[in-house]
């Protein structure tokens, strides 16, 4: 099977060990699925692992099946993050395989990518098969792991990316801290073809940077705060994908948050280098001016930044020249946050908030519509070689029922992630995750809605 042909089943899960489930009808919800499609009322049966039928509203008789009664909810291909940091090994107070895995799949995740900047990183074959065995004992939904492009992180030596890529790793990316050398960052890229997995970088100029905490702007100079110019961001991407073009290689962008960037990735795209790029649903929706307060749970890397910015990736989003949305979730612990804003760490969590934060403030004013959301959170599984998640007859069933009347206080209720560090705290939000399917397994469902027996 090749690499862009590889089912979400194919990653690291303890169900993908488990015997299968009954049959499941959900009956009479709205179907939208862009890349099927599909917009419109059905009943959604789930037999043997696979979407077995869209029949029409109530008319699936299936004897024995778990029924659940959807009139009034939407059924959408479920969410595929492939930006997550989960801090197994070496930071389990904080988040591990089966709290984050929780969280995702509360989220709507039907599975995710870990990044490598774990304490120590993940950079050789066994500490992949290591993190793939605890997966395949713990997560609750498909996960994948990245190794480190370089050794220890450090920029300088390259690890064994093809014995890693043996071991079973989806990728490699030294994400936290971008890869400063030109030379080191050809070289990867040249093996990057020999193993044909993704790069996935981290792009920021370390000398742009300086000691900054938020972007660089009115905001910053009135707070007295050093900023991270957006230059940083831009021109690293454009240096690597000029190496990425005269390599004939391939390299996913994470995290935009700049219009430069946008304006970078486009240019590359349109002169025929294999390129890809995520935003977070942070920088789709918030802005430096949510900074004033000096609440660290604002402070991530890359930085919030301006409205023009951000409108700029929502154009981009909307055009398709950025390809998926990512959370980039990343835990902290109290004691990491609550402390001086330029202290504090860089990161908010994200998975259990990234649809209903994109629903309430870019879909329902009518920014965008909720098909290219859909079809967006879905396709982070495509530059990992994955197929994306589809709701059609003889697709692996991946999906996410949601009530997008439903209005929810964010962290109310609590958490499935270990961490509490979110930047959409106490906010209310329109949009609730009530069941997620990954790989055929249902992996989540909220405490109380309508179910049945046929």
């Amino acid at each position: 099977m090749s690499a862009a042909t590889r089912p979400i089943s194919s990653l690291d899960w303890r169900g993908g060990e488990a015997g299968p489930e009954r049959d499941l009808v959900l009956r009479g919800a709205r179907v939208l699925d862009p890349r099927a499609g599909v917009d419109g009322a059905h009943d959604v049966v789930v037999r043997d692992g696979q979407v077995a039928e869209l029949a029409g509203a109530g008319a699936a008789e299936v004897p024995g099946a778990e029924v659940v009664e959807a009139e009034g909810l939407s059924v959408f291909a479920a969410f595929f993050d492939p930006h997550v940091h989960l801090r197994t090994p070496g930071r389990e107070d904080e988040e591990d395989l089966e709290t984050g895995s929780r969280a995702a799949a509360a989220g709507g995740f039907c599975g995710a990518l870990a990044m490598a900047n774990t304490e120590p990183p993940t950079d050789s074959a066994p500490d992949v098969a290591a993190l793939r065995e605890r997966a395949r004992a713990q997560a609750t939904v498909p996960l994948g792991f990245l190794a480190c492009v370089t050794r220890t992180m450090s920029g300088e030596e390259l690890t064994e990316m093809s014995e890693i890529a043996d071991a079973g790793a989806v990728g490699f990316s030294d994400d936290g801290v971008p890869i400063r050398s030109a030379r080191v960052m050809r070289r990867a890229l040249q093996y990057q073809r020999l193993v044909d997995l993704p790069i996935a970088l981290h792009e920021e100029d370390p000398e742009l940077s300086g000691r900054g905490s938020m972007h660089e702007g009115a905001v910053s100079a009135a707070l007295g705060i050093e900023g991270i110019p957006s230059i940083s961001e831009s021109t690293m991407i454009a240096r690597d994908a000029q190496i990425a073009a005269f390599e004939r290689a391939r390299v996913h962008v994470q995290h935009l948050s700049a219009a430069e960037s946008v304006a970078v990735v486009e240019a590359a795209k349109a002169a025929g280098v294999a390129v890809s790029c995520e935003a977070s649903p942070h920088h789709l929706t918030l802005t430096d001016e949510r900074v004033r307060g000096l609440d660290a749970s604002f402070k991530m890397n890359p930085p919030l930044r301006t409205e023009d910015d951000r409108r700029a990736l929502i154009d981009g989003l909307r055009a398709g020249t950025i390809d998926c949305i990512a959370t980039d979730h990343a835990p902290h612990s109290s004691d990491e946050k609550e402390v001086p804003f330029e202290q504090a760490a860089m990161g908010t969590i994200g998975l259990e908030t990234a649809f209903a934060a994109i629903f309430t403030e870019l879909v329902l004013p009518g920014v965008l519509d909720l098909a290219t959301v859909v079809e967006r959170l879905s396709g982070g599984a495509e530059p990992f070689g994955f197929r994306a998640p589809r709701v059609a007859p003889g697709a692996e069933a991946n999906l996410v029922l949601v009530d997008t009347e439903a209005e929810w206080e964010v962290g109310a209720e609590g958490w499935e992630s270990r961490s509490q560090n979110s930047c959409f705290a106490g906010a209310r939000l329109r949009g609730r995750v009530l069941m997620t399917v990954a790989a055929g397994r249902v992996a989540y469902r909220q405490r109380s809605f309508a179910m049945g027996v046929a």
